[in-house]
């Protein structure tokens, strides 16, 4: 894997996303090589306040964002604003997006943190494939519930750790925030099943996690060789898979 490009857009949080926003930026090379064109059309299904949307619109493509909340739309429009790049913003639910949007018509999807709260997690990402044009890719993040028995297990919660691993939905009890967790294999599934080809695996926030933040404030170039461990390990076969959130790449 190429080394930590910690040139990434502006507003981005390196350390956390470094890993993603390392795919993401191939995946566009690659599509923009592939297709001679400088400007891709992407589309942000759940992508609330543009935390992605927003520089990748500043690296000059067409950014769609689809999301049911109206604040956090608004929200975006000022962020898009405020950086000086044009962002389209579309309330709808990731089950709308074959109403909103034609068939066929994005280079790229993003469906970040999405699949863990929609009713239908299969319907979801079947809607997210229908947009794909041929050629293009979706990029998927969702959360792991080993990452999350390994945290109840590190906070003391033993009982609730043991709960993740025994719950179909990978969920520690009902005070739990997050509906439901997804495996690797879980994710391999869903996206074999919406008819895409499976690409790579990697594992974001294997170790962000679990650092202090006053190790990264207070050290100088912490957050440098954090980024550069996380980027490391993230296709490692072990650590990969007790990543807090897995990125899978799909393929149309």
């Amino acid at each position: 894997m190429r080394a930590v490009d910690i040139s990434r857009p502006a507003g981005t949080p390196a350390v956390r996303t470094a890993v993603v926003w390392d795919v993401l930026r191939a995946v566009l090379a690659d599509r923009m090589s592939a297709t001679g064109r400088d400007r891709l059309d992407i589309v942000d299904a759940g992508g609330g306040t543009g935390g992605f949307a927003v520089p990748l619109a500043g690296l000059g493509h067409a950014v769609t964002v689809v999301d049911p909340s109206p604040d956090s739309l608004a929200a975006l429009e000022r962020r898009a604003a405020e950086a000086g790049v044009e962002v389209r913003a579309l309330q709808g639910d990731a089950a709308d997006l074959g109403d909103l949007l034609p068939a066929g018509g994005a280079d790229l999807v993003l469906c970040h943190s999405v699949l863990e709260y929609v009713e239908d997690p299969a319907g979801a990402l079947g809607a997210v494939a229908g947009l794909l044009r041929e050629g293009g890719a979706v990029s998927v993040l969702a959360a792991n519930p080993l990452a999350a028995a390994l945290h109840r297990s590190v906070a003391g919660r033993f009982d609730e750790a043991l709960r993740v691993l025994d719950d179909p939905e990978g969920r520690w009890g009902d005070r739990d925030p997050t509906p439901r967790r997804f495996t690797r294999e879980a994710l391999a599934a869903l996206l074999s099943a919406s008819g895409l080809r499976i690409g790579e695996v990697h594992g974001v926030r294997i170790f962000a996690d679990l650092v202090p933040s006053r190790l990264l404030d207070g050290e100088p170039g912490a957050a440098r060789a954090l980024a550069a461990l996380e980027q490391a390990a993230a296709v490692h076969p072990v650590l990969r898979d007790i990543a807090t959130q897995l990125h899978i790449l799909g393929h149309r």
